[in-house]
């Protein structure tokens, strides 16, 4: 059972795993006369979304509804937070590999192309979306009924079994 102190610490990685995030989205930019460096923070970027997406299932198999044999509760659930984090890495990891191979060439100039602006704003819409779901399900997660034997729990496995 996840402990009030171990969530506060859990919640409090995850939270800094998306600042950290949104502070690579908000800043990358300034830094494409190095590529190297923007190569170094795109891959941490990348493993924190990798990270989050391992947290959030960790906790998924933390819970009581998990144990009681209700993952498909938990996956219904929370469908649009699994999913939107999948795509928002899908994008990502095409849109760091242009932009890189983009900059790698010649690092002075602005070089967009309409194909990688377009990856551009899609990632980054992905981005809002992702932070604020992933944020909101983290959150959620904390929720006692997750972590205990309730009514609400056995009228979802009431349902279930009919």
């Amino acid at each position: 059972m996840l402990q009030t102190s171990n969530y506060s610490l859990v919640l409090s990685l995850q939270l800094l795993l998306l600042l950290y995030d949104l502070l690579v989205n908000a800043f990358s930019e300034l830094l494409r006369a190095t590529p190297v460096m923007q190569l170094v923070l795109f891959i941490i970027q990348d493993i924190c979304i990798l990270f989050n997406i391992i947290i959030i299932f960790l906790m998924f198999f933390n819970t009581f509804v998990f144990q009681a044999g209700l993952i498909s509760l938990l996956l219904r659930k929370f469908k649009g937070t699994i999913i939107l984090t999948a795509i928002y890495l899908a994008l990502s990891i095409p849109l760091h590999v242009w932009v890189l191979n983009l900059r790698w060439k010649s690092s002075k100039p602005f070089i967009w192309t309409d194909g990688l602006q377009t990856l551009f704003v899609f990632q980054r819409l992905a981005a809002v979306l992702y932070c604020y779901f992933y944020k909101r399900t983290a959150i959620h997660l904390g929720d006692p009924r997750f972590y205990q034997d309730s009514l609400w729990l056995r009228k979802e496995f009431t349902q279930v079994r009919n």
